[in-house]
Order: structure tokens, then C-alpha cells, then sequence
């Protein structure tokens, strides 16, 4: 997050400055295109690229502070996804060798909290593929709502904020789909 100073950004990005949308970009490239990824974009950095072509062109309507600046480029995103979800078919999963899964399950058998625990595995998942095959035993309800909760970092009510939902909807969603996770990791045996 850019902080206190961006206020200023945002006003030098709407004037044209190219080191402030530079920092814009970076701030939110990342978490935008994990969260793209993960919710199965066909082609994650142009609907990236396509993301912000679309902030581009509607910041001088926007108002607000650096978290509602977040909630409004993420709802763009998700948009465009819907968008993109009407004009193709759907992609079958591919199952996921048990033995790429112990890292993540024993990750899962700690006894601490479950949730934080569910959290750290996906953020620990450094394989692409290991995080979308997972994420393909999810609803695209749940899978959304985990990407923006863990890839984006974004709290409950920007969540909600972002899909529609209400802040109790979105943690709903968030434990029936950590529930689903740690169902598909406790098949994987420990220690193997």
C-alpha cells in the first residue's frame, strides 16, 4: 500500500505523471494478477493490462481514499472476469499428484487456528499450478472470495464490497471454502 502520500499520487496520476501511475502499478499489479490467476483468467496480464486501461480511463470520476481506490480497481477486475466467464466454455481440472499436497496438509495440521493456518498454507504455495488446482476444488463463489481474502489481502468488508455480498455472506463463503481445502488436504497422508 502506498500510504499516506497517496492522495498525492492519485491527484499527480490524474494530471498524467508517469512515476505516479507507475506507483499505482505497482501497488496493485501483483495482487491484481494473483488474483486473475487464480480465479482462472485465460489470459491473466491482458485482462491485467485491460484492468487498468479501464482505471486509465475512469479516474477522474473516482473519489475517495487509498482503500476505497483498492475496492473500486478490484471491482473493475472482477467485472471484467464475469465478462470473460459468459464468452467461454468451461476448463476440466486436472488432479493433483498427492505428494505435491504434504507441504500444504501439514501445514493445515497445526493446532492452531484454522483459518490463519489455511491462510499461511495458500500464501506459502509458490507453485502456480499446485495454488489453481487446489483452488479448482472450490466454487467460483468460494474460489473469488479466497483470492481476494488471501492473494488481494483484502478484509471482509472490501470483499463484499468488491462482489456484492455482505460482510456476513463473505465470511460465510470464506469458511465453507476453507473447510472445502482442508477436506481435499486431510486425504493427503502425513508425512509422506
Amino acid at each position: 500500500m502506498i500510504g499516506d502520500g497517496f492522495a498525492r499520487v492519485l491527484e499527480r496520476a490524474r494530471d498524467g505523471d508517469e512515476l505516479a501511475w507507475t506507483a499505482l502499478y505497482d501497488d496493485l499489479a501483483g495482487p491484481l494478477l494473483g488474483y486473475l490467476r487464480g480465479r482462472g483468467a485465460p489470459e491473466p496480464e491482458d485482462q491485467l493490462g485491460e484492468t487498468f486501461l479501464q482505471v486509465a480511463r475512469d479516474l477522474p470520476g473516482f473519489s475517495g481514499d487509498e482503500a476505497g481506490f483498492r475496492s473500486w480497481v478490484f471491482t473493475i477486475a472482477h467485472r471484467r472476469l464475469l465478462d470473460a466467464a459468459r464468452t467461454r466454455r468451461r476448463r476440466p481440472s486436472t488432479p493433483i499428484e498427492p505428494d505435491r499436497l504434504v507441504p500444504v496438509a501439514e501445514a493445515l495440521r497445526d493446532p492452531g487456528d484454522r483459518a490463519d493456518a489455511t491462510a499461511v498454507a495458500l500464501d506459502a504455495i509458490g507453485d502456480r499450478e499446485l495454488l489453481t488446482g487446489l483452488l479448482e476444488h472450490l466454487t467460483d463463489e468460494q474460489r473469488e472470495v479466497v483470492l481476494l481474502r488471501f492473494v488481494a489481502d483484502l478484509d471482509t468488508a472490501t470483499v463484499g464490497e468488491v462482489t456484492g455480498r455482505s460482510p456476513n455472506a463473505v465470511a460465510a463463503v470464506t469458511r465453507r471454502a476453507l473447510t472445502t481445502l482442508r477436506a481435499v488436504l486431510e486425504e493427503v497422508p502425513a508425512g509422506r
